[in-house]
């Protein structure tokens, strides 16, 4: 099943997402429709509350940025980021609630983090460069953070029109959206 990705100006990507109780739900399903969601609009990561949920759930599969990432296709359920270190490096992001926009963001190389899969078999993995910047990106959703969120006060401003008109509509995509404001024009 294929989501609507949920659109910039929503307020469910500003809540912190809460934890999933183990056989709560079906995290297996919830997981192939997330992939077949994000591979629909071309991403390489994609949060629950990006499609309406609040809870703490991301995939990634980082294999259409290179292709030595064709083994980092992963669910991450309750993540719990460990450590982060390394000196900030800078990478063009984008997102998929915040389409047509993509901006350079500092992230730290080196992260460590904690999660069950979509089975419920716990894991802790360290990630370096792309993949700890993909991993970071999506974590930030559950936490209500959006790349846009670590940019300089001077660029938010300046995105500031486009960012509106994401939340209302005026943006072409070729995937399914829901927009929280809907425009007239």
């Amino acid at each position: 099943m294929i989501y609507p990705i949920v659109a910039y100006g929503d307020s469910i990507l500003r809540k912190q997402a809460r934890e999933i109780e183990k056989d709560e739900i079906d995290l297996v399903n919830l997981s192939k429709d997330m992939f077949e969601t994000m591979y629909a609009a071309r991403g390489v990561g994609l949060a629950c509350p990006q499609i309406g949920m609040s809870l703490k759930m991301f995939v990634v599969d980082g294999e259409p940025m290179e292709e030595d990432m064709a083994d980092f296709k992963r669910t991450f359920v309750n993540p719990q980021l460990l450590d982060s270190q390394g000196e900030p490096w800078s990478f063009e992001e984008g997102c998929l609630s915040i389409p047509g926009i993509r901006e350079e963001v500092l992230r730290e190389p080196v992260i460590r983090i904690r999660y069950f899969d979509e089975k419920w078999d716990p894991h802790e993995e360290e990630f370096t460069d792309l993949r700890a910047r993909i991993v970071q990106h999506e974590y930030d959703h559950l936490q209500g953070v959006l790349f846009t969120d670590h940019l300089s006060n001077f660029k938010k401003k300046i995105l500031k029109g486009k960012l509106a008109g994401i939340s209302k509509g005026k943006v072409e995509v070729d995937y399914n959206m829901r927009f929280p404001v809907k425009s007239r024009s």
